[in-house]
């Protein structure tokens, strides 16, 4: 997708710019199996990845006939967290490619707002964004529908076609496409590695990448033909 200028670039956080995604999948399949719904890592990659909680306890509660129980989610989130405090990382070499950037950045995410606030800061990512941080609870409908996106992208005063979002998953790429804005796909985090990327949506990225240590120069290769 061909764009007039690149103005801002939407990052995604966990998957992308932390490597959160098999901590949360772990922390996930472990209080499910309490409550006798065994799944595996495959079927979260499958199902879940880049979609919001409320999507992901319909889906659950759809597929296994269950309801889940009150404070589930609160535990969910609790123990998740804790597990970050010990265990998250941020994703190699993303530090340093934010320093390099000159241009306006943001985040729009499927996590709450307390677990994207507290990841970036475990991280140390945080300074980079500031207040400049979306998520899913600021609108209506969550990814793969568009509307995070748009939200980001007129909250910064800058136009869909100028944006550049940077996505994991497929419900994020969709919403990215949807928006009318150009997306990557980055695949270097460890719950994608050794996964065949099959896209059964229809919605394909502009590119795809797997080191951060390429952004720079793919950007840059991408700034001159916009």
């Amino acid at each position: 997708m061909a764009t007039s200028s690149l103005d801002l670039i939407i990052f995604d956080c966990d998957g992308v710019l932390i490597d959160s995604e098999i901590i949360s999948a772990n922390t996930l399949i472990a209080l499910l199996g309490k409550l006798g719904v065994h799944i595996d890592f495959s079927y979260v990659q499958k199902n879940f990845i880049g979609r919001s909680f409320q999507k992901v306890a319909s889906e659950i509660g759809q597929r296994f006939q269950i309801t889940l129980p009150e404070g589930f989610e609160a535990q969910y989130r609790q123990e998740l967290l804790k597990s970050f405090e010990t265990q998250l990382q941020p994703s190699p070499n993303i530090n340093k490619t934010l320093q390099q950037l000159n241009l306006k950045i943001c985040v729009a995410t499927s996590s709450s707002p307390e677990r994207v606030a507290r990841s970036l800061q475990i991280t140390k990512l945080i300074s980079h964004f500031n207040e400049n941080i979306f998520t899913a609870s600021q609108v209506k409908n969550g990814k793969p529908a568009p509307d995070l996106f748009l939200l980001a992208a007129k909250t910064m005063g800058v136009n869909p076609a100028n944006c550049l979002v940077i996505e994991d998953s497929q419900p994020g790429i969709e919403a990215a496409i949807k928006a009318g804005m150009p997306v990557w796909h980055y695949n270097g985090g460890s719950h994608l590695k050794g996964v065949e990327w099959v896209d059964t949506s229809g919605y394909k990225a502009d590119q795809s990448f797997s080191n951060w240590q390429d952004f720079i120069p793919l950007l840059s290769v991408f700034s001159k033909k916009t």
